[in-house]
């Protein structure tokens, strides 16, 4: 999964060090919550010989992981989360949905439940304990022994589109079509039910055309972008600045900032 998911380049890796890149297979079931553990282990090291760590990333839920500490849920049949994939791929997203504004309606309308992931994991808790996903949220956290400063980037949003499709033009002009056809066998792993892989198995199982495959793409990316954008501008104390400004202001204003 190097073109899809934008793997920094072998200059970006030596300019750097870089942690969690490539570090599992596909194959490996990975949780945010093994993250989590194994981001706090890393930082523990790393704050034995830095006194600055960046983070850089685009998941909220992952960075709110790190920096805020999880939710944490009780354990739950596997076969919930089958049958919930299962019903994604048979009925759709929309009967999913559905079906949890009648389990937890506060979840239906406060998580992403145009995000299958997000929806099928607050179903499976709410299908699994027989309580709605929203009543384990927002308990008490274990304090982070480190302090956080979160930096945005802002751009205005046509320029931000702009920048997506041309980012997957070159994604496919890299190779991205061979990347997915060799990881076709693997279709059903939860690690490629991902933007930029989905599309374009559904393009190679003749489902639609290839121009149709990378508009949706485009369209998925955009969307997500948008969801990012959302969630991060939920955070009062981060420091927004354009993404065309003096990286030096930059700078000074994390030197400003009381440590």
């Amino acid at each position: 999964m190097q073109i899809g998911t934008a793997v920094p380049t072998p200059n970006e890796l030596d300019a750097a060090k870089h942690h969690f890149i490539q570090h599992k297979s596909i194959q490996e079931p990975y949780s945010v919550g093994t993250f989590e553990k194994e981001a706090l282990q890393c930082l523990d090291t790393l704050f034995k010989t830095q006194n600055i760590v960046i983070m850089v990333g685009g998941s909220g839920l992952y960075v709110n992981a790190v920096i805020d500490g999880l939710d944490y849920f009780p354990k739950v049949e596997s076969s919930i989360r089958e049958t919930l994939n299962n019903d994604l791929e048979t009925k759709g997203i929309a009967y999913l949905q559905n079906k949890l504004k009648t389990l937890d309606p506060i979840s239906y309308h406060t998580i992403s439940i145009d995000n299958p992931h997000r929806l099928i994991r607050a179903l499976e808790i709410c299908i699994g304990t027989g309580k709605p996903y929203a009543s384990f949220l927002n308990k008490e956290k274990t304090k982070r022994p480190f302090t956080t400063i979160t930096i945005g980037l802002t751009a205005p949003r046509e320029t931000i589109y702009q920048r997506i499709n041309q980012r997957v033009d070159v994604m496919m002009q890299q190779g991205l079509l061979d990347e997915v056809k060799q990881l076709l066998p693997h279709k059903k792993l939860n690690a490629l039910n991902t933007v930029g892989y989905k599309e374009l198995f559904n393009y190679l199982e003749g489902h639609n055309t290839l121009e149709f495959a990378v508009s949706e793409i485009k369209k998925n990316t955009r969307r997500f972008a948008k969801r990012q954008l959302t969630w991060f501008k939920k955070k009062q104390d981060t420091l927004w600045f354009d993404y065309l400004i003096d990286i030096d202001i930059i700078v000074n204003a994390l030197n400003e900032k009381d440590c």
